[in-house]
Order: C-alpha cells, then structure tokens, then sequence
C-alpha cells in the first residue's frame, strides 16, 4: 500500500494545478520612478528640458541661440568621448581635464554655427536625420532585427546626410521640422530617466550594437516612445503659428512705413505745386541774390515800394531834377528796388 504512493512534489509557482489563476507580472515592467536620484545628472536633466522646450517651441524663432546650443552641445559631446574613452598623446585623461577640453571645443564649435549660416543649416540637418533613425530603430524592435551592426549604423549615417542636404535644400520647413523633432526626443529623453533610468537610451545602444534576444520592452517604455512624435507635431504647430504672427507683424510694419512715405509724397508735391503758382516772388529773390551778396547789402534796400516812390516823387519835384543823376529805381517790381540807394562816394546833392 506505502508502495503505491507517489511522493509529492512542492513548487512555488501554482499555475499547473490551477490554470485559471492569472499569470504574474513581469517584476521589471512594474513603473517605480526614482526614489532619490543623484544631484548632478537631475540638475543636467532639467537643464536639458529647458533647452528642449526652447528647441520645440521656439526653434526657428531663436535661430541664432539654437544653432549656437546645437553646435556647442554636439562639439562638446564627440570631444569629451574621444578624450575620455581613447588616449591622448599615451596619457589617459581626467575627467575634469576632458571636460575642460570639450568646453573649450564645444564653443568654438558654437560660434563657427551661429555666425555661419550654412554650417548651422548642415549640423540642423545631421541631427534631424540622426533622431530620425534612432526613433526608426526603436521603433520597428519587435518586427526587424538587423543581422550585424553595421546595418544600424550605415542607416543613421545616410538619413543623418539626406536631412542635410534637405535642410540645405529649403531651409525653412526642415529647420521647424529638426528643432520640433529634437526637443522633444530631448523632453522624452528626460523623462525616460526619471521614470526608468534610461532605459530607452540603453536599449538604442543595445540595437546599436545588433544584440540578439533582446527582452521586450514594458508598457510605459512604449508610451514614452509614442509621445515622442506627437511632441513633435505640436512644436512644430507651435512654431508655424509663431512664425505666421511675425509675419503679420513685419507686414503691418512694412505698410505704415508705406503709408508714411506716400505722406512725404504728397507734401512735397503740395509744396513744389505752391511754388510753381507764385513765380515771381522767386524771380525776384533770386534775381536780387545773384545780383547782390547778402554782404554788401544796405540797410535801405529793403524798403517799401511805397516809400521808395514818395522819395521818388520828392526828387522828380520842381528844380529838382539834375540833384540825383545817380539813383535808379525800379517801380514796376513788387519786390523793391534792385539796385541800392546809396550814392557814389563821388556824387554831391544840392
């Protein structure tokens, strides 16, 4: 009777006694968010949603401080990988010593960007297409596993020089397109290490890499991933609707300089037509100017022509006609006489 029973066997999990149990969560998709992450990459991280947000939002608007950021961020970075993971001349580098060495590169990176617009337009363009091919990478993990690694990397490296020839090509839209699509892979980016520690960022390099059997990704991974076009479109909204107002702006700007200009215009033909309708005046001053310096003039050429006749009339009188031999006037003007009334120091009155 003992003979027949049949030891039993105890096992944790109670699933094929039970099939209708549900089947436990997998311990590693369970969303627990940084309990107390380290000061200096949350400090980093924050620093990078303020400029993700300024190149979402703002891209094409701050054109100059995003093309100096772009260059500045990008040079830094390739510079501080190369002096901190190679040798340089047989010395392994600090890490102060290489962040030191990025610095310094990095801004003089920034201001080759900012300063040159075409340089700025190419670095626009790598990073479009660079974003582009990591999202793609990301993306199609559950239904393309490339066969070596250099499959990924040529990808990021032909879309990385198609987006710059494109934005060379029309700057503009590409240009709103790149900034949109790259802050917000940078707000998703932050937001990836706060809530997961960057587990996105592990698995690209991991696709990178060609690693095979790679485990899938959780839930709140995909979310994080799905945001990241939709972050874009609205940057890109955001911007276009920006880019419309100062459009309108300048427009308004340029028509009150118009209407201001047609003002002037129609002044000057006022004037120009006033003058035209009372030559006379003008003969004579000029006339008189061209005749007589303003220097030598007397004090009596600019006398009435009423009184300038009375001592006319006076001098014409009675046994008074010999007495000024030397005085000439002129009564047909309006404008007085065109001669001055002084005398030769030679000439004698009775």
């Amino acid at each position: 009777m003992e003979e027949g029973l049949l030891p039993l066997a105890m096992t944790s999990d109670p699933r094929p006694f039970n099939q209708q149990l549900p089947e436990p969560p997998d311990p590693r998709c369970v969303l627990e968010p940084q309990d107390n992450p380290e000061l200096a990459p949350a400090l980093v991280c924050a620093l990078c949603c303020c400029f993700g947000i300024i190149y979402c939002c703002f891209g094409y608007r701050c054109f100059k401080a995003v093309m100096f950021l772009s260059g500045l961020l990008s040079g830094a970075l390739v510079i501080f990988l190369l002096c901190h993971k190679e040798r340089v001349l047989e010395t392994q580098l600090s890490l102060e010593v290489s962040a030191g060495i990025a610095l310094g590169i990095g801004l003089l990176c920034g201001l080759v960007t900012m300063l040159v617009r075409s340089v700025g337009l190419f670095l626009t363009g790598l990073l479009l297409g660079l974003t582009l091919g990591a999202g793609a990478l990301l993306g199609t993990e559950p239904i393309y596993q490339p066969p070596s690694a250099w499959v990924p990397a040529g990808g990021l490296v032909g879309l990385a020089l198609l987006g710059a020839l494109l934005t060379l090509r029309w700057p503009r839209p590409f240009t709103v397109l790149g900034t949109a699509l790259l802050g917000a892979a940078v707000l998703v980016a932050c937001a990836d290490y706060f809530l997961e520690g960057l587990a996105l960022g592990s698995r690209l390099g991991q696709r990178l890499q060609a690693l095979p059997a790679l485990p899938p990704l959780c839930w709140y991974s995909w979310v994080l991933l799905g945001t990241w076009p939709a972050l874009g479109a609205l940057g890109a909204l955001a911007q276009w609707k920006l880019m419309d107002e100062e459009h309108g702006g300048h427009a308004n700007v340029v028509l009150s300089h118009q209407r201001r200009h047609l003002q002037l215009l129609r002044i000057r033909q006022q004037e120009a037509k006033w003058h035209r309708t009372s030559p006379g005046v003008g003969l004579c001053e000029g006339s008189y100017r061209r005749q007589l310096p303003p220097n030598t003039r007397s004090p009596a050429d600019g006398l009435a022509p009423s009184y300038l006749q009375s001592l006319r009339a006076r001098q014409l009188g009675p046994g008074s006609q010999a007495t000024a031999p030397h005085t000439v006037l002129d009564l047909d003007s309006d404008c007085g006489s065109t001669v001055p009334l002084t005398t030769p120091s030679g000439s004698t009155q009775t």
